[in-house]
């Protein structure tokens, strides 16, 4: 029984260096001359690519291109698949440089690298009998006796650049979700490779830029790759750019032809572990699209109404407040919709219950190509007349809801009650005195002094004797000079 438990140890034990070895970081030589790339490698053995964090920053390197390279093994029946993601830095100039402890995140797994001391030397030259110089950054002249030149076939890619809309036409203010999509099949992951992304993606967002609508864009920190399966079969989908659109007029929205070139590689006939593929570039374009945009019902706010699909959630602070009292009355609307076109209601103020500006608060969310939140709106109500008041008669909020492709209203549903007696004024100020008191609230009621001019014209003289003295001054003074 002992003998067979110290087995499995020693087995576990065997299996931990073996499991720890399927993916790992692998980092280039130094000392090395200014001519060659420094590499830092990610190789994963029998397993996919899903996901990785970027690769590290250098002091006193740029990076340089990034290639991937596949290797696979077959021995005694068993099939061994190496893959491995190169990242090349240039050095900038010689001397000693220092890379520091590193660690990159792979497929889930955080892979540490202890760091490397590295010497850039002086340029190296290529010679039949030196060392293997394959990675030096000038090109090599192939020698008499030598083998031919490689040879490299262009293999079909399975890849294509789309950009989706969720609806195929909208009404005016009803949200679009726009992505722009790259897929790749993962058997091709060594077939193509970004370029120069970061132009490219500011051109086709300036193409993408529609005038005549509201966009809310989804924040995209790194384009890294999603597992999604079309038509049975694997794909890694690059989310190059997402956003909801809410169109503002009934002008169709279009999108133009979108290009985006990539780098496209060419297989070695015969691979070697250093020339198996040969960079060069390819375009892919997505379609042209025009999404029409539908006009709302007839309806007397049309033009004015929220589009999207709300509830409501209301309180109060206290539902009995004494007379000349203030309290607090929360009408919050939550759902999906351009929630930043809203504004608040604006009941009238009667005279028996006054409403002051609300004070808002706004939460919105972007996620799974959908913006939603909540845009809270807290009024400040003062009772001025006893009794008991329906606020549904001062709260009524009218929107369309494009799911159903009517107008709905949301009222509210709760009651408040003023209690105590109201003075002789706040009984008149309730009652409606007729348009000429109606305008006070839009006069001016600054102060003004009975003794303003009186005031204006003592200083006006004082000025003025001050100003015959200093010309009668300088005159004299003239005089005298002459």
């Amino acid at each position: 029984m002992r003998l067979t438990i110290a087995f499995i140890f020693l087995y576990l034990f065997a299996l931990v260096p073996a499991l720890a070895q399927q993916a790992r970081i692998e980092l280039g030589k130094s000392p090395m001359p200014i001519n060659t790339y420094f590499t830092i490698s990610i190789r994963l053995q029998d397993q996919q690519l899903k996901e990785y964090s970027p690769f590290p920053e250098i002091e006193g390197f740029k990076k340089s291109n990034k290639f991937s390279s596949t290797k696979t093994v077959i021995a005694a029946g068993k099939t061994t698949t190496v893959l491995t993601i190169t990242q090349n830095y240039a050095a900038l100039a010689e001397g000693d440089y220092e890379l520091k402890p590193f660690t990159m995140k792979v497929n889930g797994q955080n892979l540490q690298s202890a760091g490397i001391k590295i010497k850039v030397g002086p340029m190296a030259t290529a010679s039949p009998q030196g060392p293997d110089l394959s990675n030096l950054l000038i090109p090599q002249q192939p020698e008499q006796g030598e083998e031919r030149p490689q040879e490299y076939v262009d293999q079909e890619d399975n890849a294509f650049l789309t950009l989706y809309t969720d609806k195929k036409d909208v009404f005016v203010g009803e949200g679009l979700n726009i992505v722009l999509y790259f897929y790749l099949a993962e058997e091709d992951q060594r077939l193509l490779d970004f370029h120069d992304f970061g132009n490219q993606i500011t051109g086709i967002l300036r193409q993408l830029k529609q005038p005549n609508a509201w966009e809310e864009v989804f924040e995209i920190d790194e384009v890294t790759p999603e597992q999604v399966t079309v038509q049975g079969k694997p794909y890694l989908r690059f989310r190059l750019y997402e956003a909801v659109l809410y169109p503002l007029t009934t002008e169709p929205l279009r999108f133009p032809q979108l290009a985006l070139r990539m780098i496209k590689y060419k297989v070695a006939v015969n691979p070697t572990l250093q020339e198996d593929r040969l960079e060069g570039y390819k375009v892919f374009f997505a379609r042209e699209r025009a999404i029409p945009v539908k006009e709302l019902p007839p309806h007397p706010l049309r033009d004015v109404v929220p589009v999207g699909q709300y509830t409501l959630r209301e309180g109060l602070s206290n539902k009995t407040v004494p007379v000349n009292k203030s309290f607090t009355y929360l009408f919050e609307l939550e759902g999906e919709g351009n929630l930043a076109a809203i504004m608040p209601p604006t009941p009238a103020n009667t005279g028996t219950l006054d409403f002051y500006s609300p004070d808002l608060q706004q939460d919105i969310t972007r996620m799974a190509g959908r913006v939603q939140g909540v845009k809270r709106f807290d009024y400040s109500v003062l009772g001025r007349v006893p009794g008991t008041y329906n606020l549904g008669d001062d709260f009524q909020w009218i929107y369309f809801n494009p799911a159903t492709a009517t107008y709905d209203t949301l009222r509210s549903s709760l009651t408040v009650t003023v209690t105590g007696i109201a003075d002789s004024r706040t009984m008149m100020l309730a009652r409606d005195l007729g348009p000429f008191y109606k305008i006070i609230e839009n006069e001016d009621h600054t102060l003004v002094s009975l003794y303003k001019e009186e005031d204006i014209k003592r200083y006006t003289n004082i000025i003025l004797l001050v100003l015959l003295a200093v010309s009668g001054f300088i005159f004299l003074k003239t005089r005298h000079i002459k």
